[in-house]
Parts: C-alpha cells; sequence; structure tokens
C-alpha cells in the first residue's frame, strides 16, 4: 500500500476513534452536572487534567514552543472555551442524546466555513453533509412536543456547532504548519485557564461552591478521568495532527459519527443515571449518518475505479 494511502487511512481510523471517545463525553458530563459540579467547575477541571498530561508529554518529547504554533493554538483555544461553554451549559436543559445530535451538525457548517476560506468541497463531501443532514433531522425531531421540543439548551448547543465547524477548518488549517503536540496543549490549557477565571467571578451555585460535594463521588472522578485523558489530552492531539491529512469537511463527517455513538452509550445505560430512548426514526437517523461516513469516504475511490470501466466501454 502507498505511503499516502496508509496514511490517509491511519487518519481516517484515528478520526473516527475520537468521534467514539467525545461521544462518551456527552454522558460523563451530563453525569458530573447531576452529581453537582457547575458548568464553569467541570470545564476547569476537565481542562486542568487535560493540560497536565499534554504537558508533560511535551516534557518528555522535548517539543519546543515556537510563538507562531503558540498564536494559532491561542485562536482554537478562543474557540475552543466559547463552544465548550456553550455546549456544556446546554446540556443543563437538553437531553444527553440530543445534545450529541445537534453538536453533529457541524456537519454541515464545516463545509460552509471551509467555502468561505477557499477549500475546494468535493462532490461526495457535499451529498455526504447533506445526507448526514437529514439524518440529523430525523434525530433531533420530537413528534408533538412544542416547537418539535427546541429548547434553550438545543439553542445554545446550536450555537456551539457552529463553533465547531470553525474549530475543525481553523484546526485543518493550523496543523499543517504548526506541531500537533503544541496545537493540543495550547488550546487545551487556554480553555482551563479562561474557564477557571469565569468561574471563580461567578456566584453560587454556578461557581466552585458545590463541587465538594459532587467530587466526593467516586463516579465524578471516573468521568473527569475520562473526559481529561482520554476526551481531551488524547484527543486533541489525534486531531491537530491528524488533520494535516485530511480536508476540514472530510473530518467534519467522520466526526458526525460522534452523535451516534452518544445515542448508544445513552441508550445502553453504560453511564450510571442516564438511560435515554430513542425511536425507530430517530434511529434511522442514525444510520444516516453512518451512510454519509460511508458516501464520502467511499464515492470518490468508486468514482475512481468505475472511470476507467466507463472509458473502455466508450472506446468498444
Amino acid at each position: 500500500m502507498p505511503e499516502s494511502r496508509a496514511s490517509h487511512l491511519i487518519a481516517v481510523f484515528s478520526m473516527a476513534a475520537i468521534a467514539a471517545v467525545w461521544g462518551g463525553g456527552f454522558p460523563a458530563t451530563k453525569y458530573c452536572l447531576q452529581a453537582g459540579l457547575s458548568v464553569g467547575a467541570l470545564l476547569t477541571l476537565r481542562f486542568a487534567i487535560g493540560t497536565l498530561g499534554l504537558g508533560l508529554m511535551l516534557a518528555l518529547l522535548k517539543v519546543p514552543l515556537r510563538r507562531r504554533e503558540v498564536l494559532d493554538g491561542l485562536w482554537l483555544g478562543l474557540v475552543l472555551v466559547t463552544l465548550f461553554w456553550l455546549q456544556t451549559d446546554g446540556l443543563r436543559f437538553t437531553t444527553t442524546s440530543k445534545s450529541g445530535f445537534i453538536t453533529g451538525l457541524y456537519v454541515i457548517f464545516t463545509p460552509m466555513v471551509a467555502l468561505l476560506v477557499g477549500d475546494r468541497l468535493r462532490p461526495s463531501h457535499g451529498l455526504g453533509a447533506l445526507v448526514a443532514l437529514t439524518g440529523l433531522i430525523l434525530l433531533v425531531r420530537e413528534p408533538g412536543a412544542a416547537w418539535g421540543g427546541w429548547n434553550r439548551g438545543d439553542s445554545e448547543t446550536l450555537l456551539a456547532a457552529v463553533g465547531c465547524g470553525f474549530h475543525i477548518v481553523m484546526t485543518s488549517h493550523f496543523s499543517r504548519r504548526s506541531s500537533g503536540w503544541v496545537l493540543a496543549f495550547v488550546q487545551v490549557a487556554v480553555t482551563g485557564a479562561v474557564s477557571l477565571v469565569v468561574t471563580l467571578m461567578l456566584p453560587a451555585p454556578f461557581g466552585f461552591q458545590g463541587a465538594g460535594t459532587a467530587l466526593s463521588q467516586a463516579g465524578t472522578w471516573v468521568s473527569l478521568g475520562f473526559m481529561g485523558i482520554l476526551a481531551t489530552s488524547l484527543a486533541f492531539y489525534v486531531q491537530s495532527a491528524m488533520q494535516a491529512r485530511l480536508g476540514a469537511t472530510e473530518s467534519g463527517i467522520l466526526l458526525s459519527t460522534e452523535p451516534v455513538w452518544t445515542a448508544a452509550i445513552a441508550v445502553s445505560s453504560l453511564v450510571p443515571g442516564i438511560r435515554e430512548h430513542l425511536s425507530p426514526i430517530q434511529l434511522m437517523g442514525g444510520l444516516l449518518i453512518l451512510a454519509a461516513t460511508l458516501v464520502t469516504e467511499l464515492g470518490p475511490r468508486l468514482l475512481r475505479r468505475l472511470a476507467p470501466i466507463e472509458a473502455e466501454d466508450t472506446i468498444g
């Protein structure tokens, strides 16, 4: 297998894997919120753990911090902290599954942002985004509920999805010129630092006032460890490093499987206290998202294989 193709496949599988990890982050976040952690306390602790993990790796690998790479990471961090506060606060008002599904709308926002900055949009990527959007509509809609079941948390999560689109496109551009380790470390550190400052200024119960009770539960630390180590340190490094081998829209489609993993975990009751139900229509929406990923990844290859056959038929 050619090195470039192998490199691309590694990037594809890596991005799909962190989508699964981030999918598990939604139930873990909901668990911590239900345990009594405020949005600010949760984000501060999560990104503090992530910063320590990434900082340790930078020290062990002796990765230098160059000015341009730090600035790239700073811009990513400002976008990241905004979208995470919106997404996490939204989880106070909406279900785990809906939060994951609405966040997945970045699959349609990513190509829009990419077009704004002059990136090329492949037909298969556009088709995949439309299929994924159809699936997300089926997943989110609640028949018979007022406004289709839409609430404040859904609105905040939608804004977070727009932020995700910008973050994915910015990561695609910055990762081609900056170290993945530095990008991951700086943006995670910025998110943790900003969260700490904001949370210290918030009145009860939105600051650190109820953190002691929540942190006395073992499940809270398990959730924080999962989010801080796997969903932050590891996942953001993989994203920062692997998106250099993928386009922004392709990355967005791969990450769109995240809500499917979120729903699977929420429905299975793997996280204590979180059990949700999905209707057959919502399950169909999840399958459409997976189909969108296949269209994006397999579509161009199938067209290339069919092209010689069509040429032979024309000659004959």
